[in-house]
């Protein structure tokens, strides 16, 4: 009963995007250093990508996608709490760090050991893919980007846009769902070969990333934005720490 609770606590927006708002300030933080100390202006590329869709209507000030988000979320967690109440306590929000730093763990190991099974054993030692063109430290303010922005753009907008036109359309819930997850780690694992810092594409690389795009869809659905976010975020940490 106590495990239900939490799970369904930490799935609310109290809980999530609470618990998402450390790493956009990390974010930012990061990006203001790394073009004090480095002259880079380096961000990620979804982050540019919805920088250029707010400056389309007129909001071309640095700061405007972080107020948007800020703002967003707030609203979002204002509303929640004026129509349930959602305790907020610190144990929840260890426990959903202690999810985050797991699922980072083991899913390289999962969607490798796929990926090489898939392939008949090609060897996918790639993931590190452009961090290794540029310092340790903007490899690792792009990964809490990546973590932030590439689940806003693939998960809360693509899966969940792609989701409310199938169910349009007049698909069933679990087949849009089905084909909304599929198509967004399609567009997902794309998205990389994209932009100056992009991968050369390759089916080893795309295949991985694409089961990856699976599997946070499904991380995404079943424990929400936040953990999902965190997960992301800590993979790419990692990846980065261990490829130094």
């Amino acid at each position: 009963m106590r495990m239900r609770r939490y799970l369904s606590l930490t799935r609310s927006h109290s809980y999530s995007l609470l618990f998402a708002l450390p790493l956009l300030a990390f974010y930012e933080a990061g990006a203001i250093y790394i073009a004090q100390a480095e002259g880079s202006n380096l961000r990620n590329g979804a982050d540019v990508m919805l920088r250029a869709v707010l400056s389309i209507g007129g909001l071309r000030e640095t700061a405007a996608l972080t107020l948007v988000v800020i703002a967003v979320s707030t609203v979002l967690v204002f509303l929640e709490r004026r129509r349930r109440a959602v305790p907020l306590r610190l144990p929840n929000f260890l426990g959903m760090a202690a999810e985050s730093l797991l699922y980072a763990a083991i899913l390289g190991i999962v969607v490798g050991t796929a990926t090489q099974w898939l392939l008949n054993g090609i060897p996918i030692a790639f993931a590190a893919g452009s961090f290794t063109e540029m310092s340790q430290s903007e490899a690792l303010v792009l990964s809490l980007g990546a973590g932030l922005y590439e689940e806003i753009v693939f998960r809360v907008i693509v899966v969940g846009g792609l989701f409310g036109v199938f169910r349009t359309s007049g698909l069933e819930s679990t087949r849009a769902g089905a084909f909304s997850v599929i198509l967004a780690a399609l567009i997902f694992s794309g998205f990389h070969y994209i932009g100056a810092y992009g991968d050369v594409w390759a089916i080893p690389s795309f295949l991985f990333r694409f089961l990856a795009g699976i599997a946070f869809s499904v991380l995404f659905l079943l424990r929400g934005f936040g953990i999902t976010a965190w997960t992301h975020a800590l993979y790419d940490v990692l990846l980065v720490l261990g490829s130094a």
